[in-house]
């Protein structure tokens, strides 16, 4: 981290490294893959064992909305996704405050619009964050 990338995770009231501070761009992919693939497997067992990508069976909808409502539901309620958690991530809101289910889900359709999360601010903000007030940091070990 820069100095100035420390200058502003300090605006934001965190830490410059260590647990709290904010998380680097290639454990926020890796979590984004983990999730993608975990939806996969669910749309997966949820079609009968249809591929969810098979056109034929009008299912290419499902890994999309099994995405949404595990990465929604996950953060809204712990504060992370399933691959957010296995890689150390936390979503937290800048007024301390527990997600919930609106910011959860109102972040959670952002990222799905995938613009939003591709501008971002110095400290790693998406548009997506910076809807809700949130922020991804690195957890504890």
């Amino acid at each position: 981290m820069t100095h100035d990338d420390a200058s502003e995770a300090g605006k934001l009231g965190l830490p410059a490294s260590g647990p709290g501070s904010p998380a680097g761009w290639g454990r926020r992919f890796a979590a984004l893959f983990v999730d993608w693939a975990i939806a996969n497997l669910i749309a997966y067992v949820v079609s009968g064992g249809t591929l969810p990508w098979d056109t034929e069976r009008a299912v290419a909808w499902l890994p999309p909305a099994c995405w949404f409502v595990l990465v929604w539901l996950s953060t809204a309620l712990t504060g992370a996704s399933p691959g957010q958690h296995l890689l150390r991530l936390r979503v937290i809101r800048l007024d301390r405050q527990r997600i919930g289910l609106p910011v959860g889900g109102i972040r959670t359709a952002l990222i799905a619009l995938v613009i939003p999360p591709l501008v971002f601010t110095r400290e790693g903000r998406g548009l997506h964050d910076l809807a809700v007030g949130t922020v991804v940091v690195n957890g504890p070990p």
